[in-house]
């Protein structure tokens, strides 16, 4: 996948919207492959972190939900962390993180994550420029340290114009189903696009390094986003199954047998 320019989330869409039918269609074919990738981190023991990072109602939720949909919880793992506890305040600042790192032959998919620092903290206060300034300086160490130590690690953003983001805090707003997803924050983050903007291009700047690079992806059209960077993922990672362990699966051997409950209990 070509990189876009950090300068800028105005992306073109030369395709058009992708319809749900050709979605789901492709996203099937995606996820069988997800499936071969998985069974070769077991077999191999390597470990996957993946980082999805952008504005809010970027769609970051939904392409984790649908990497991690057909895969096995036990080793696919969503990592979504809330604002830090006092304890943790006073930690190391990646320390809470580190607990989250997947082991061998597991995959990590991060909901936000350590970039909470360059992004919503420091554009709305809640940390300090010098606080900001020295995430971005450990930032490229940490992820050296990961990568030196095996972590297969990419890094997305997630890019929205600004109108899409408006038309999906609407969305929000109008269904109950997803009104959860709107927080005060969220209302503050309207007024403050070319901040966020900013903050976002100095990010990249520091940390779009060799051993560790961003991937820009187009999410205004969220499915043609989705399909993207599963694929981009999908080509960045050995996806061949190990052979078969060749488990057999003959015949039960006596007619199948229901359910009988003794204790009085029925079910509803």
């Amino acid at each position: 996948m070509g990189r876009k320019q950090h300068g800028s989330d105005k992306v073109e869409h030369p395709h058009g919207p992708v319809n749900k039918d050709a979605y789901v269609d492709r996203l099937a074919v995606l996820q069988l492959r997800l499936n071969d990738m998985a069974r070769w981190l077991q077999h191999t023991g390597k470990r996957v972190v993946v980082v999805v990072e952008g504005r809010d109602t970027a769609g970051k939720g939904g392409v984790i939900a649908a990497i991690a949909e057909t895969l096995n919880p036990r080793l696919c793992h969503t990592v979504a962390l809330d604002k830090p506890s006092e304890r943790e305040s006073r930690q190391w600042y990646f320390q809470r993180y580190v607990a989250h790192l997947p082991p061998a032959g597991e995959i990590a998919l991060f909901d936000r994550s350590w970039y909470n620092r360059a992004g919503v903290e420091r554009v709305m206060g809640f940390c300090t420029e010098h606080q900001t300034a020295t995430f971005l300086k450990q930032a490229p160490a940490f992820e050296r340290m990961l990568v030196d130590d095996g972590i297969l690690l990419f890094k997305y953003w997630l890019t929205v114009d600004q109108a899409q983001q408006e038309a999906r805090f609407a969305e929000r707003q109008s269904d109950p189903l997803k009104r959860w997803k709107l927080s005060p924050i969220d209302v503050q983050a309207r007024e403050k696009y070319a901040d966020y903007g900013r903050a976002r291009d100095q990010m990249l700047k520091a940390t779009n390094t060799a051993r560790a690079p961003w991937t820009l992806v187009d999410f205004n059209d969220q499915r043609r986003g989705r399909l993207a960077l599963i694929e981009h993922l999908l080509a960045a990672i050995p996806e061949e199954p190990p052979a078969p362990c060749g488990l057999a699966f003959g015949p039960l051997g006596h007619p199948p047998l229901k359910e009988r409950f003794r204790a009085g209990l029925k079910p509803i």
